[in-house]
């Protein structure tokens, strides 16, 4: 009898356990419906007064002005302008930096040099845009006279190294974890280390690799005080790089400086602006991670 109480007090304390940790494993879920449903109830209120095809299809964005715009384009296009000055310098210097340690380092090397790397993810961004502001945009002038104070280039050569990190650490995980088996096979058909790498261990780890990239690029669009600070607030619609423009994030920010009234249609367009944000992200962090799962089952069946 004391056994069989023993045993349902177990039972009962284990399954207590299980539930704790489920809850535990929710809180992220339930916090990310929160912010969608939190983010669609303003958002809602606007496109009553907008239409959404005006939102998605017009060319101007002038809500503060007293010519009112809401075409998103612009913001959409400053972020994605930045973001992809960004990925072009991050994306080839990243993996090849992950390929290094991953492939060719010595394991002391690696030790000291991935932490290193990954220090830049903890450096806050605002330091980011005033070092974009300060530095590199005088700098870039030096050789591009035309070049304004506020520009898309400065922003995205220093966010490329914002992403580096995340890239890198990554890639550099995906690299290491292909089976040794099909590095060994290179190697005895006579292809030397060099070759292995590049046309064997590489091509294996793609599809992860382009979903570290995928997830880079959404930290990429999300980034928000580097953008504020050194980009400009003019939303363009333009993909010179030479030009002030404005992020979807930037745009959030001075609005929430509260200029604004609370509860007005130009108010409630940053919760518009953030329910486009939140979607993008959300599909390229859903695309990165639906990537980075088929390369991991794939390895489990090759191993």
């Amino acid at each position: 009898m004391e056994t069989k109480r023993i045993t349902r007090w177990v039972h009962w304390q284990e399954k207590f356990v299980v539930v704790l940790l489920f809850a535990f494993a929710s809180v992220s879920v339930v916090i990310t419906l929160a912010i969608a449903i939190s983010l669609g109830v303003e958002a809602i209120g606007f496109f009553r007064e907008v239409p959404i095809w005006r939102f998605l299809t017009e060319k101007e964005w002038t809500p503060l002005f007293s010519i009112k715009k809401f075409g998103i384009l612009p913001l959409v296009c400053g972020t994605f302008l930045v973001a992809g000055i960004a990925m072009i310098i991050a994306i080839p210097i990243g993996i090849l930096m992950a390929t290094y340690l991953a492939e060719h380092s010595s394991e002391r090397v690696r030790r000291l040099l991935k932490p290193t790397i990954e220090i830049l993810a903890g450096i806050p961004s605002v330091l980011y845009g005033y070092f974009a502001l300060l530095f590199v945009t005088p700098l870039l002038q030096k050789f591009i006279p035309n070049l304004t104070g506020f520009n898309a280039l400065s922003p995205g050569i220093v966010l490329a190294f914002m992403v580096l990190p995340t890239i890198t650490s990554l890639s550099e995980d995906i690299i290491y974890a292909v089976p040794q088996s099909i590095r060994e096979a290179s190697l005895a058909l006579g292809a030397t280390k060099l070759q292995t790498t590049f046309r064997a261990v590489l091509p294996a780890a793609s599809s992860g690799i382009v979903a570290a990239c995928l997830l880079g690029f959404s930290r990429a669009i999300g980034e928000t005080m580097l953008v504020t600070i050194a980009a400009g607030q003019m939303p363009n619609l333009t993909i010179n790089p030479l030009e002030p423009i404005q992020t979807m994030t930037a745009y959030i920010v001075q609005v929430s400086l509260g200029d604004v009234p609370h509860g007005s249609l130009e108010y409630r367009t940053i919760f518009a602006v953030g329910l486009a944000l939140f979607l993008m992200t959300l599909a390229f962090n859903l695309l990165g991670l639906f990537l980075r799962e088929r390369f991991v089952r794939t390895f489990q069946r090759l191993g």
